[in-house]
């Protein structure tokens, strides 16, 4: 079928090739210019004026044919077959046949261009000393002619080797001999992939190319076995960085076709975690003082990941790494089927936490003797502690938690001795504590929530003046809520002996008291006004049986 640049020959062209042409070329327009410049009439300086009709091309000057040198000489592309269009009738096609088609048009184009183009003294696609008319046939009815030579093909691919052997060879009576590939997935991959073997630096080649384009030329190579050409594409992906969309694709593919004997395994570690028992022993003592934690390779990077953001010195840094982590948590437990915990257990989250105590301890005693040279490390641990029971509740594993933090007693009765500006950060926890039993994210017995607010609701009164100037982002309303509601989760004599006392806090402290006046009103009428209060008659369940007379 004849390219569609070579249907027709410029205006440009045909004028060129007749410049003894008839006048009635020219325009009139210009024609009357002539006649009034040879006149006088006009100034010989003076541009001439458009013409009328633009389409008219007067005869071409030299800087024309120079700058339009390609439509002088069409260029040849190879031979591409397009599957026959409908006859054309007067009315409008389809959008979507006649999209389809102008997508046809331009991949046909695209896969010429591609044929055509080769580096200076290759001998790709060269039709005068091939020996082999290659036709690669697509899914969808397109098709390309190659002019290949057999020497090459079978050299490169055991493919070939096998269908254009000697004795296939010497069966065929004329040159060049004809082959087809059927049912190609993509022809522009499979062009790519048989230029691959005219190449002497396969590497620097696929260094032009994407991800992609290379997992591409991969499977084809894969598929023809083209050894050359699998392993230049498995130096390529082990050595080129990957966008985060890339693995599962490298993986994937990777898996599918088996190429471990041939270096596959190499790419595949950047995917995948694979720790020696040395390396996972090494691991263990630097993230846990030498103690044994058992699981995967995994939790011991979680848990050196967990120490190294609890043990940072810049709080900028500190802050940004604790989100991190806890996205990376969430994922990696989301990952696991919803799993609790995923694969960080609720021990190795415990032994932190217990850490982080034992140094709030250690600098609340130093700080309530008079020793203020680390008294900075009570807010860090607080802080730390605050994020660690964030991670637990989320996983719905904080319940030992609350009971270790209400048996602090020693660490509550010192808390006074602490100057307000350095403890204030400890009553965030017990803030915490109270939204989570108030939502129903900790569910522990009564007298453990009767002992949380006996140890820590004191201290969690004298801070909360602090804790609403000094902490940004603080919820205030969120917090009060959450205390009224792990109250009213208590028998309700409790509930009258907290609430009295709050009620006459509140009524000398004013903004530096929670305002849990919600939590007072339901115990008010859960005491006086429900009790007094004619009970309500439950509704009578009534049965109505109806029989039907057959």
């Amino acid at each position: 079928m004849e390219h569609p640049s070579q249907q027709q020959q410029p205006a440009g062209a045909a004028s060129y090739a007749s410049p003894n042409a008839s006048s009635s070329s020219y325009p009139s327009s210009y024609t009357k210019f002539n006649t009034a410049l040879n006149a006088g009439l006009l100034n010989p300086m003076s541009p001439p004026p458009l013409p009328l009709d633009s389409k008219t091309r007067s005869s071409p000057t030299l800087f024309d044919m120079m700058a339009n040198e390609q439509d002088y000489h069409p260029r040849t592309h190879p031979s591409t077959t397009l599957p026959s269009a409908p006859p054309q009738h007067h009315h409008h096609l389809a959008p979507a046949r006649s999209s389809s088609m102008d997508r046809q048009l331009l991949l046909q184009d695209r896969l010429a261009d591609l044929a055509a183009s080769c580096s200076p003294g290759s001998q790709f696609n060269r039709a005068d000393s091939s020996d082999v008319r290659l036709t690669l046939a697509s899914k969808d009815g397109l098709s390309l002619t190659l002019s290949l030579h057999r020497h090459i093909l079978v050299a490169h691919s055991r493919f070939f080797a096998a269908k254009l052997s000697d004795r296939w060879s010497r069966q065929q009576r004329t040159l060049p001999h004809v082959v087809e590939i059927s049912d190609c997935d993509d022809v522009e991959v499979y062009v790519e992939t048989l230029r691959l073997m005219y190449c002497n630096d396969l590497r620097r080649r696929l260094m032009r190319e994407d991800v992609a384009k290379v997992l591409g030329i991969l499977k084809v190579s894969a598929a023809i076995v083209f050894d050359a050409g699998v392993l230049s594409c498995l130096e390529y992906l082990e050595a080129a960085p990957w966008a985060e969309d890339d693995d599962e694709k490298v993986a994937a593919l990777l898996t599918q076709l088996h190429l471990e004997n041939s270096g596959a395994g190499e790419v595949l570690k950047r995917v995948s975690l694979e720790l020696a028992p040395s390396a996972v022993t090494e691991e263990v003592e630097v993230g846990n003082g030498g103690g044994n934690v058992g699981g995967g390779g995994g939790e011991e990077v979680l848990v050196r990941l967990l120490q190294v953001v609890l043990e940072g010195k810049d709080e900028k840094a500190r802050r940004e790494m604790k989100g991190l982590v806890s996205k990376m948590l969430r994922e990696n437990s989301a990952s696991r089927g919803g799993a609790i915990g995923g694969d960080l257990r609720k021990e190795s989250l415990y032994s932190a936490c217990n850490g982080c105590l034992c140094l709030l301890r250690e600098q609340f005693e130093r700080a309530a003797g008079g020793d203020h040279s680390q008294v900075a490390q009570i807010a860090r641990q607080a802080d730390n502690l605050h994020w660690m029971l964030d991670i637990l509740v989320e996983r719905q594993v904080a319940e030992e938690f609350l009971r270790t933090w209400a048996a602090q007693d020693e660490l509550a009765e010192i808390h006074g001795k602490v100057p307000a500006i350095h403890r204030y950060e400890v009553s965030r926890v017990t803030a915490r504590l109270f939204v989570g039993v108030g939502k129903g994210q900790i569910l522990v017995s009564k007298e453990a929530r009767a002992q949380l607010l006996c140890t820590w609701l004191e201290p969690f009164y004298e801070d909360f003046g602090w804790m609403r100037r000094a902490c940004k982002g603080l919820d205030r309303h969120l917090i009060e809520d959450g205390l009224a509601n792990t109250i009213l989760t208590l028998p309700l004599a409790t509930q009258q002996e907290i609430l009295l006392a709050w009620f006459n806090r509140f009524l000398n402290s004013g903004e530096d008291c929670p305002n849990i006046q919600r939590g007072f009103e339901v115990w008010w009428r859960r005491a006086f006004w429900k009790r007094n209060a004619e009970p309500e008659q439950p509704p009578r369940l009534r049965i109505t049986a109806i029989c039907e007379n057959s």
